[in-house]
C-alpha cells in the first residue's frame, strides 16, 4: 500500500473547527486576531517543520542501511546507525524544537529475539561512546552506561513492581535502541536501551499498528517523559529498507520515535511584551492515562476528551491544567484552526483505532485586554475634533478677509471704470483696456491696486503705455461746436458759488444728453464754455449737419 498524502497542516480560518473565528472589532480586536495569527502560523510552521525534517531523516537512514547492505550484507534489525548522535542532533535542529527527545526501534521478529540480543550487548558500548564524546555527556562513563543496560528484550512489569521481565509475547517487538540525548530513563537507574515499546503503553501500540496500516507518521497526545506536568506528543516515524518510501513492496524495518512535550513546541512563539494569551490544545481522541505515570502492562483508564490549557506570555509557556480553564468571557473572542491533521483515512485502520486531530483555540485573557484598555482613544479623537474646529474656524477667517479684500478691489475697479467710460468715448477705452492687456501679457507687473489696467498710472500723470504707441488717430472731416453763456460773468459774480454750481451742472447735464442723442463727442467743459465734436471718435459724412441740430438742440433747450 503506498503511502498517503503529506500531513495537512491548515489553509484557512475556523477550517474543520467548533468554534467561529474572532469576532472582535476596533483596535483591541485586531491585536488579538494579530497574536491569534501569529501563534497559529508559527505553530503550523513548527507542525509543517518537524514532520518534515522526521520524513527526509527516516529516508535518509533507509538509504544508509540499503547502501549498508550491499557492501557488507547486513540488514535491519541488525543495523547501528553510524555517527547516530550526529544526524540526531541536526535532526533536533530541524525540527525546529529545542531538544526533542529522538529515538530509533528496529522491528524484531519473535525468531530473532536472542540474535537481538547479542547484537545489542556489541553494538551499545560503541554508539555509547560516540554520543558521549559528541554530547559532551559527563554523567556516566561508558562502562557505566553499558552496566546500567539490561542486556536482553524487556519490559518493566507492573504486576511484579516494575521488574525488567523478558518480553515473551509472540509476535514482534519494537525495542528502543539508539537514542537521543544519552541517558537513563529519569526516576530509573538504567538505560532505556532494549525495552520493548509495544509494552510500554497502550498507545505506543496503537501508533505502531496504525503506522504500519497506513504507512504514514502517526501522533499521539500523551503524558511525555513520564511527567505528569509535561504533556505533549508522541511521534512516530516508519522507516522503509531503501530511500523509496512510496513504493509498494517496500518494508517498514524501524521507527523514528520523538516525543515533544507542548511546552516546549509554543514556547517562543511570540515575541516579549505580547502577553496575556491563552492556548487550548484539544484532541480527537480519547484520553489515555498511565497509572502512576510509570512504564509498563495495560493498566490505562479512559476520559471524554484530551485537552490541555497553556497560558503564554511572550516567548514563556506555562501549563495552567488539563481541560479548557480559558476565562469563559472570552468565549466570542477565540480564534479555532486545525494545525495537525495527518490526513489518514479512518476505515483503513483497526476497528477503535484513533488518529488525533489537533486543534488550537487562541483565547485572550483579562492580562491582554487591561494591557489594551487605555484612554487614548478618547484622547485622540478630542484632539482630532479640536484640530478640525480650529483648521475650520481659520479657513472661514482667511474666507472673510480675502473675500472683503476682493470687494475692495472690485468696487474700486468698477469705480474707476465708471470714471474712465466718463472720460474717454467707449472705443478709446476699449483700447487703453487692450494696451494695458498686453502690456501685462509682456511681463510687466500691473498692481491690483492700479485700477483696471494700472489706469492709476495714467491718472497720476504717468504713462499706462509704455512700449507701446499712442493712442493719437487723425480726423480729416469733424465740425466742432463751442457753446458760450453771454453775460455769465457778470451774472455769476453776483451769485453764490452753489447757485452758479446748480446752473452749470443744470445746463450742462442737458447739453449731455442732447450729445448723446446725436451721436456727438463731448470734448470738455471750460468754466461756462462747452465744447463738443461732431465726426469722431466714429466718423461720418453728415458731420457738419449733425453739429447743427446739436446746436439747434442746445439753444431750445437754453429757452425752455
Amino acid at each position: 500500500m503506498p503511502r498517503g498524502p503529506n500531513p495537512s497542516f491548515g489553509n484557512k480560518w475556523s477550517s474543520n473547527s467548533s468554534k467561529p473565528a474572532c469576532s472582535t472589532t476596533g483596535t483591541k480586536g485586531v491585536q488579538k486576531q494579530g497574536y491569534a495569527t501569529e501563534i497559529v502560523t508559527v505553530s503550523r510552521s513548527k507542525a509543517s517543520q518537524f514532520f518534515d525534517a522526521l520524513d527526509s531523516f527516516a529516508s535518509s537512514i533507509g538509504a544508509q542501511a540499503a547502501a549498508e547492505h550491499a557492501f557488507h550484507n547486513t540488514s535491519w534489525p541488525f543495523y547501528r546507525i553510524p555517527n547516530w548522535s550526529v544526524q540526531a542532533q541536526k535532526l533536533a535542529q530541524l525540527t525546529g524544537v529545542d531538544d526533542p527527545f529522538l529515538g530509533v526501534a528496529p522491528i524484531v521478529q519473535e525468531d530473532e529475539r536472542d540474535q537481538w540480543n547479542s547484537f545489542a550487548a556489541e553494538q551499545n558500548p560503541i554508539w555509547y561512546q560516540e554520543s558521549i564524546d559528541h554530547e559532551g555527556y559527563k554523567e556516566k562513563t561508558t562502562q557505566e552506561l553499558v552496566h546500567a543496560t539490561i542486556p536482553f528484550l524487556h519490559f518493566y512489569d507492573p504486576e511484579n513492581g516494575y521488574q525488567p521481565t523478558p518480553v515473551s509475547r509472540p509476535g514482534e517487538a519494537l525495542p528502543y535502541f539508539q537514542a537521543h540525548p544519552i541517558g537513563m530513563i529519569p526516576g530509573f537507574p538504567v538505560m532505556i536501551t532494549n525495552v520493548d515499546i509495544l509494552l510500554t503503553s497502550q498507545q505506543t501500540e496503537e501508533l505502531y499498528h496504525i503506522t504500519k496500516v497506513a504507512r504514514r507518521p502517526t501522533l499521539g497526545f500523551t503524558r511525555f517523559g513520564f511527567d505528569t506536568a509535561a504533556p505533549g506528543s508522541q511521534i512516530m516515524q516508519p522507516i522503509y529498507d531503501g530511500p523509496d518510501t512510496e513504493a509498494e513492496d517496500r518494508k517498514m524495518v524501524a521507527v523514528v520515535l520523538s516525543g515533544v512535550p507542548w511546552l516546549d513546541y509554543f514556547r517562543n512563539v511570540l515575541a516579549e511584551g505580547e502577553d496575556g494569551i491563552e492556548l487550548v490544545i484539544e484532541s480527537a481522541c480519547p484520553k489515555l492515562i498511565e497509572n502512576g505515570a510509570q512504564f509498563g502492562g495495560h493498566n490505562l483508564t479512559q476520559s471524554d476528551r484530551n485537552i490541555i490549557t497553556y497560558h503564554v506570555d511572550g516567548p514563556n509557556v506555562v501549563l495552567l491544567g488539563e481541560g479548557d480553564l480559558h476565562d469563559p468571557k472570552y468565549d466570542n473572542s477565540v480564534v479555532t484552526e486545525v494545525f495537525v491533521d495527518l490526513q489518514i483515512d479512518q476505515s483503513e485502520l483497526p476497528e477503535g483505532s484513533c488518529v488525533p486531530v489537533l486543534t488550537l483555540h487562541v483565547y485572550p485573557s483579562e492580562e491582554l485586554e487591561n494591557d489594551f484598555h487605555t484612554d487614548n482613544a478618547i484622547i485622540y479623537t478630542v484632539v482630532v475634533i479640536a484640530i478640525f474646529v480650529f483648521t475650520t474656524f481659520v479657513f472661514l477667517l482667511y474666507d472673510y478677509f480675502v473675500g472683503r479684500r476682493q470687494r475692495t478691489v472690485m468696487e474700486r475697479i468698477m469705480k474707476q471704470d465708471r470714471i474712465v467710460s466718463d472720460v474717454f468715448p467707449t472705443a478709446i477705452r476699449d483700447r487703453l483696456y487692450e494696451n494695458q492687456a498686453k502690456h501685462a501679457m509682456n511681463g510687466h507687473h500691473v498692481e491690483a491696486d492700479d485700477g483696471p489696467f494700472g489706469l492709476n498710472e495714467t491718472f497720476e500723470g504717468r504713462s499706462s503705455t509704455i512700449g507701446s504707441a499712442p493712442l493719437a488717430d487723425l480726423f480729416p472731416s469733424v465740425t466742432v461746436v463751442f457753446a458760450d453763456l453771454v453775460g455769465f460773468t457778470a451774472w455769476s459774480s453776483a451769485r453764490e458759488p452753489h447757485h452758479v454750481f446748480i446752473l452749470l451742472e443744470t445746463l450742462y447735464g442737458a447739453f449731455d444728453k442732447l450729445a448723446y442723442r446725436h451721436g456727438v463727442f463731448k470734448v470738455e467743459t471750460v468754466g461756462d464754455c462747452y465744447v463738443a465734436a461732431a465726426g469722431l471718435p466714429e466718423p461720418t459724412d453728415d458731420h457738419a449737419v449733425v453739429a447743427c441740430r446739436f446746436a439747434r438742440d442746445c439753444l431750445k433747450k437754453m429757452k425752455d
